[in-house]
């Protein structure tokens, strides 16, 4: 959950959330090649893996597991990855290491729990790779609101009071249909970054992707998983990094997956209403902005006429997008006072805002202006990951929220009882610091990337990964993908995620690969106990429906 727009990642901000496209910055200048012959890095000696067990109650089925914590050291480059083990060192007969570690070509220790049911056959049985997003979080969110074993006991949509939190037996983990492994990306968690120019080699869009897919390559062979059906889930940025590693994994090197969950998805970053104004003539995501800004004033009653149920009203306001309001915004600055007018007054309805502000702001509110003004009139902003929650306005006399609710209610929760959980039940990480998000100083993510068969972009447009989860479809023509998304999502718009799947450059017969789920919840769906019931169930069965298994 990161709601800073600034280049630097600011301390205290969660990453789960991904950052707006103005935040990227300028890309740095990572080279395409080494100035010197690849060698392994002398990383400081890991501490070993850590082995517990235990069991949970999942939704009436007891299931015994064994839980394993611990890192895994991938290399920066697919030549040097090959030349170093899973702890970093340097593999027999491989060349010799500079003298000066500071020279060594750069490394990252990635930290990882995973699940394993016990008495599973691991050639039949699934295995999901998870991660957050950002870009810059670790994976305590999912592991330990969604999917882990334990889970923070958290209120729908209010401040959490401060320690001491409690964990619960999280009876919709989804071991009992998969083994999981959840994976913080470099640089957080246990995990950290060595040799010369690390952050360059690994904080980026192509870079973080590979790094992924070295881990998981070593992590199938450490565990003995090649023949297992292998799975995906990310969110907000996960579902970015997913599609860049899907096709990675499946194209460089030989691994087809059974399955990609997206939670929270965002593919084309120009889709998103945060950094609207910043790019004037694409008005897209105003239009995929609506139906949020509809079902949000919806649940905190300011709307004219409170609708009788959220999805029908909610098609109506799809309609009235992708129709009348398309239209107005294309008219541009041609759009006849009557029209606006008439316009104006309709998005009243739909949205609560006046018509004076709307017809001030030219019809188009950015993300950031509607969480200001909604509930403005009792100085409350609306949140931005989790529309449904609310806090204290900092600056009422402000034009945009300056904080998002959700990730100040939540964040002390998951890192507090994370950080308990781990050392206490997986036995692990006694004198070390867990980092819950990257800590970025001075270094901006590479927002450069090269796409299948395309050339490299520089960074300076938005970033768009639909033409990678395209590729891994084509050339997999199993892949099957499933989307999920919360109505009350204003960071990644359920209503523009659709579009993009929709708009997938895939031969028609292949959109059967896709399916959607949609959730009375926002961008962390589980932090609603229904939602997450259903997103369990859901992806349960997505895998149970793709895993291959022999009749």
């Amino acid at each position: 959950m990161s709601s800073q727009l600034s280049c630097v990642v600011a301390a205290g901000a969660l990453a789960i959330a991904l950052l707006p496209a103005s935040a990227f910055c300028q890309p740095s200048d990572l080279a395409a090649k080494e100035d010197r012959p690849p060698a392994a890095a002398q990383t400081p000696e890991q501490p070993a893996p850590s082995k517990t067990s235990g069991t949970v109650d999942i939704e009436g089925k007891t299931i015994a597991y064994t839980a394993i914590a611990g890192t895994l050291t991938v290399g920066a480059t697919d030549q040097q990855d090959a030349m170093i083990g899973p702890d970093g060192g340097l593999l027999p007969g491989q060349a010799a290491l500079p003298k000066d570690p500071a020279q060594d070509p750069p490394t990252a220790q990635m930290f990882y729990v995973a699940y394993f049911k016990q008495g599973a056959d691991p050639n039949q049985r699934p295995i999901t790779f998870l991660y957050n997003g950002g870009p810059g979080s670790s994976t305590v969110w999912l592991h330990m609101g969604a999917f882990g074993p334990k889970r923070v006991l958290t209120p729908v949509d209010t401040h959490m009071p401060p320690a001491p939190y409690r964990l619960e037996d999280n009876q919709y983990s989804l071991l009992d249909a998969s083994d999981l492994v959840f994976i913080d990306m470099p640089g957080t968690g246990f995990g950290r970054l060595y040799g010369k120019d690390h952050e360059k080699a690994f904080w980026g869009v192509d870079q973080d992707a590979n790094a992924f897919a070295r881990f998981i390559a070593r992590f199938i062979s450490t565990y003995n998983r090649w023949n297992s059906p292998k799975y995906l889930f990310g969110e907000s940025y996960g579902t970015t990094r997913s599609a860049v590693l899907a096709n990675i994994l499946e194209n460089k090197k030989g691994i087809d997956l059974n399955g990609v969950m997206l939670l929270s998805q965002v593919l084309n970053f120009g889709d998103l209403p945060d950094d609207t104004h910043a790019n004037p003539g694409n008005d897209l995501p105003y239009e995929f902005a609506l139906p949020t800004y509809a079902a949000t004033a919806a649940y905190h009653h300011k709307l004219p006429q409170q609708p009788a149920d959220l999805q029908t009203f909610l098609k109506e306001v799809e309609t009235f997008a992708t129709g009348d309001y398309a239209h107005a915004l294309w008219e541009g600055n041609q759009i006849s006072e009557t029209e606006k007018r008439s316009v104006a007054e309709k998005l009243h309805t739909y949205t609560g805002l006046p018509v004076d502000y709307l017809m001030k702001a030219n019809l188009r509110v950015s993300g950031g202006e509607f969480e200001h003004e909604l509930q403005g009139d009792n100085d409350l902003t609306t949140g931005r990951l989790d529309a449904r929650f609310s806090g204290p306005t900092i600056t009422p006399l402000g034009r945009v929220a300056e904080y998002d609710p959700q990730s100040a209610a939540l964040m002390s929760a998951y890192l507090s009882s994370f950080n308990q959980y781990v050392r206490q039940a997986l036995k692990y990480g006694d004198g070390q610091t867990y980092l819950g998000e990257a800590l970025f100083g001075g270094h901006a993510w590479d927002n450069k990337h090269a796409h299948p068969g395309g050339s490299p972009s520089d960074g300076s447009n938005a970033l768009n990964v639909m033409p990678d989860l395209a590729n891994a479809i084509k050339t997999n023509p199993q892949l099957k993908v499933m989307l999920n998304a919360g109505y009350y999502d204003l960071a990644t718009p359920f209503f523009a995620a659709t579009y993009e799947e929709h708009h997938l450059p895939i031969d028609p017969s292949l959109t059967k690969n896709i399916q959607y789920d949609y959730y009375e919840s926002g961008h962390m769906v589980y932090v609603r106990d229904e939602s997450l019931h259903r997103l369990h169930d859901n992806a349960a069965a997505f895998i149970r429906s793709t895993e291959n298994r022999p009749k």
